[in-house]
């Protein structure tokens, strides 16, 4: 167990260090690249902590994690809507977008939401060591390897179903992608799985981009002349999706 400990604490270390340099990033504004950056440390924090959720004071990090997430969601997609009206020729939208997000990055930098993540995340592992000393983190190897058989199968049991959600199928994707990333010792996966959950997860990006967008347009006018191949690019995002998805309940599980 002590093992498993301690390869959890390193992952905790490794990320609060990768938040600090986002943040650093955002507050200097010169970095196009640094709240997508920030979003994926978060993400994959959640990753770590979903299976740990009996372990003491995982449910405030979890917490101030959301947090983060929540302020942060609209913000990327502004700026990949933005970035996708410029590839597109739609350059006066895309400017009003951008426009919007000045000054946002250093305010995100200096965050209630973001310091209270990193607070809370410089204090746990010496909470994990407390309840490690207290004998709390009893079979917490057994524990991980259980909860991400039952994320793989819950996977499975969506993907099964014939009037299954893209929306709940594309965070499921994620949540089993991203914990196997978290914990490789741990790997229940069939073969080729990985490649294959990397290709549903930006095939179902692609057509929740578009879906979005779509929602969008009927409140923000200045998008309305993009409708029309954003409704050709969501059918064939779906085609897509349905494909990759079949593929992936294809894997034979171990």
């Amino acid at each position: 167990m002590s093992a498993h400990v301690d390869s959890l604490i390193n992952h905790l270390l490794g990320l609060h260090i990768r938040l600090m340099a986002c943040q650093a990033r955002l507050q200097v504004q010169t970095d196009p690249e640094a709240l997508h950056d920030l979003r994926i440390s978060v993400r994959r924090l959640r990753s770590l902590l979903r299976p740990l959720r009996d372990v003491p004071g995982v449910d405030r990090l979890e917490a101030a994690a959301k947090g983060v997430g929540s302020l942060t969601t609209p913000l990327r997609d502004r700026e990949v809507l933005a970035a996708h009206l410029y590839a597109s020729g739609h350059s006066q939208a895309a400017d009003h977008r951008v426009r919007q997000m000045r000054g946002v990055y250093p305010q995100v930098a200096e965050s209630q939401e973001l310091a209270l993540l990193l607070a809370v995340l410089d204090a746990f592992p010496s909470l994990i060591r407390s309840a490690q000393r207290q004998k709390a983190l009893k079979g917490l190897g057994h524990t991980v390897h259980r909860r991400l058989g039952k994320q793989w199968h819950a996977l499975r049991a969506a993907l099964k179903d014939p009037a299954h959600d893209r929306h709940r199928l594309r965070l499921l994707i994620k949540r089993v992608r991203y914990s196997a990333d978290a914990y490789p010792e741990f790997d229940r996966l069939p073969d080729k799985a990985v490649a294959q959950l990397k290709k549903a997860q930006s095939v179902l990006g692609d057509w929740h981009d578009h879906w979005q967008w779509l929602a969008r347009a009927q409140q923000e006018q200045d998008l309305l002349p993009c409708v029309p191949g954003w409704q050709l690019a969501l059918h064939r995002a779906e085609q897509q999706a349905d494909k990759v998805l079949d593929n992936l309940l294809a894997l034979k599980s171990h």
